[in-house]
């Protein structure tokens, strides 16, 4: 008669690692909390063994999901959407590793949002959730404060809060910096003639990224250049780009994104300005496609804060902040990077 191998228990996998049950717990569970050499020796007593912690038991004794739920925005097509994209499935990677998972979920509003996270929560299903794409009075800050569900968003606290003392945890990029070094690489390479084509004015992310070209300017004692608006439109921004080039040609013109930098370089090219610098923001697939320069935002690096501020150092998910002079960190602003082609 056959014999059935027994199945690796983590008992097991600490006595080929060397360690405590304990630290074995830890590696799986909380993996920032034990030395990358320790982690490494039980990942690879893990592998020897085939050991494979069971989930479902786990949340039984802990009475937690050990689930993260994240809101996946409707597909609308355009150039830029992939940087969220990028976003969930780095979060999702990387909760992996610390033993938890990601539930993704889709809502057409804020509105049902809530409901879904309701519904969520109520069931048991999540024991936290990233939200993204705030905005200042954005309702669903309230709601989740007032049901003490723990989260942390992706997209700073405009308008009510300020960012150095926000009421809530975030993580964010600094577009004011990619914008900054965009425009600074534009003016050392091309001339002193650098314009900005961002959405209208009131976007606060959009205001943001302005803010960065402006400075720049002033550090560097240039004019200021044309400012160009448009709508997130690669038509728009062509129709917009070529009327300021019949106008006079900048020497460089940074974007507020790819959408709008492809728009330009459209404009650029059928006037015979093929060679014009257009640098855009998110360094997407079609950026590089063209050849232009673009601010990466790095995604991947907005997963990793999110993780660490609603995990703390205990590698578990925290309680929200109760005020925000709490020590711990309350925000991560990632700074970008230029991309140069």
């Amino acid at each position: 008669m056959r014999r059935v191998r027994r199945a690796a228990t983590i008992d097991d996998v600490a006595r080929e690692a060397g360690v405590s049950r304990q630290t074995v717990s830890n590696v799986l569970n909380a993996p920032g909390i034990v030395r990358e050499s320790t982690r490494e020796r039980v990942r690879l007593a893990i592998d020897r063994l085939g050991y494979a912690p069971h989930a479902s038991a786990r949340r039984l004794r802990t009475q937690r999901s050990s689930t993260i739920g994240v809101h996946l925005d409707p597909f609308a097509g355009g150039i830029s959407g992939v940087v969220l994209d990028r976003f969930v499935h780095a979060l999702t990677e990387r909760a992996s590793d610390r033993g938890l998972r990601v539930l993704v979920y889709s809502a057409g509003s804020p509105e049902e949002e809530i409901a879904r996270l309701r519904d969520l929560r109520e069931g048991g299903e999540i024991d936290a959730a990233v939200i993204t794409g705030t905005f200042s009075g954005d309702p669903r800050i309230g709601w989740l404060d007032a049901r003490g569900l723990p989260y942390v968003s992706f997209g700073r606290p405009w308008g009510s809060e300020t960012s150095d003392a926000p009421l809530h945890l975030w993580v964010d990029v600094d577009g004011a910096a990619g914008t900054r070094a965009a425009t600074e690489h534009a003016l050392v390479t091309a001339g002193a003639t650098v314009a900005f084509l961002g959405w209208p004015a009131g976007s606060a992310t959009g205001d943001d990224r302005e803010r960065g070209w402006r400075e720049a300017l002033v550090a560097a004692g240039a004019e200021e250049g044309a400012r160009l608006f448009a709508e997130e439109d690669v038509q728009a921004a062509r129709q917009v780009t070529l009327r300021a080039l019949d106008a006079g040609e900048p020497d460089a013109i940074v974007c507020a994104s790819d959408t709008l930098a492809v728009g330009a370089h459209l404009a650029a090219v059928s006037v015979g300005l093929a060679e014009l610098p257009i640098i855009g923001f998110d360094n997407t697939p079609v950026a590089e496609a063209l050849g232009l320069s673009s601010v990466e935002q790095r995604p991947e690096k907005v997963a990793g804060g999110v993780l660490e501020l609603l995990m703390g150092d205990s590698g578990r998910v925290v309680a929200p902040r109760a005020d925000a002079s709490d020590a711990a960190p309350s925000h991560v602003l990632v700074t970008p990077r230029l991309v140069v082609r």
